[in-house]
C-alpha cells in the first residue's frame, strides 16, 4: 500500500543530514525534471522581489527566499519530518514505535511541487514551492511534472490511497487510486464539507494506514480496514470513500 499525502507550505528548519543528494530520493528518474526546477528556483532567489512575486510571499517571509537560495547546500532530514501543519500534528510521526516507523517509511510519500514524489525516509531540505506556483522561464509545474511523474505512480504495483489535495492530486493524477472525502454530520443527519480540520482527519487516517499490519489491496478491504477501526467509512461506488465524522 502506497498513501500520497500533500505536503505543507511550512516546513521545520535544520536538520542533521548532509546536502541534498538526488540520486538517493525515490524515483530518480524524476531528477530531470528536479534538477530544472531546483536551479530555476535558487536562480530565483537573486531577485528578492521577483521571488516574493512568484511565490506569493511577503517581506516578512524573506527567509524563504534565503532557503531556496541556499537549496544545495542545507542540511537534510526526512521528508515525513520536513513538513509540518495540522495533517503532520495528527500523524504524528515522532510518537511511532520504531516497527511502526519502519512500515510508515515504506508506505508513505508527500507530493511536491520540486521533488515530484519523495518518500517517508527521503532526505530533504526546507524549501518553499508550492504547486500554484510559476517560475520564470519555465512551463507550469502540471505541465512539467505531469509527463515524468505520472508513469512513475503508474507503475505501483500497491494499492495507492491518494490524500493528496486537489492542487497537487492535478500534477498527476492516479488512476485507479482511492481517494477519500471527509464530511461532518450535524445531529439533525445533514452532512458539510470540513475546511481546516479535513487535514486533521486526513493525519489520524494516514497514521492509521502507515502502521496497521494489514495489507490491504484493494478499496473493498480497505473499507473493512478502516471499519473494523471504528470510522464510519461509506463507499458508494468506484475507489471513492467518504470520512464521516461527527459535526464540532
Amino acid at each position: 500500500m502506497l498513501v500520497l499525502l500533500p505536503p505543507s507550505e511550512t516546513k521545520h528548519p535544520g536538520g542533521d543530514g548532509g546536502p541534498l543528494d538526488l540520486a538517493a530520493l525515490t524515483a530518480p528518474r524524476l531528477n530531470p525534471v528536479r534538477t530544472e526546477i531546483a536551479e530555476a528556483l535558487g536562480k530565483l532567489a537573486d531577485d528578492v522581489p521577483a521571488a516574493r512575486a512568484a511565490l506569493g510571499l511577503s517581506p516578512r517571509q524573506d527567509d524563504e527566499i534565503a532557503r531556496n537560495a541556499a537549496l544545495w547546500a542545507s542540511p537534510t532530514m526526512p521528508a515525513i519530518q520536513r513538513y509540518t501543519g495540522v495533517l503532520y500534528d495528527a500523524l504524528d510521526v515522532a510518537s511511532m514505535t520504531r516497527p511502526q516507523r519502519a512500515r510508515a517509511d515504506s508506505r508513505l510519500a508527500v507530493g511536491s511541487a520540486l521533488f515530484g514524489l519523495v518518500g517517508a525516509a527521503d532526505a530533504i531540505p526546507a524549501y518553499r514551492l508550492s504547486a500554484g506556483s510559476t517560475l520564470p522561464g519555465l512551463p507550469t509545474l502540471r505541465a512539467l511534472w505531469r509527463p515524468a511523474l505520472t508513469p512513475v505512480l503508474a507503475a505501483v504495483d500497491d494499492l495507492v490511497v491518494d490524500l493528496r489535495s486537489g492542487s497537487y492530486a492535478a500534477l498527476a493524477p492516479v488512476p485507479g487510486a482511492v481517494t477519500v472525502d471527509v464530511l461532518s454530520e450535524r445531529p439533525d443527519g445533514s452532512r458539510g464539507v470540513i475546511t481546516h480540520f479535513n487535514k486533521a482527519h486526513k493525519g489520524r487516517l494516514a497514521r492509521l494506514l502507515a502502521t496497521t499490519r494489514a495489507e490491504p489491496d484493494d478499496v473493498v478491504r480497505l473499507r473493512g480496514l478502516l471499519r473494523r477501526a471504528g470510522l464510519h467509512v461509506e463507499h458508494s461506488a468506484g475507489t471513492a470513500l467518504t470520512l464521516v465524522v461527527a459535526a464540532r
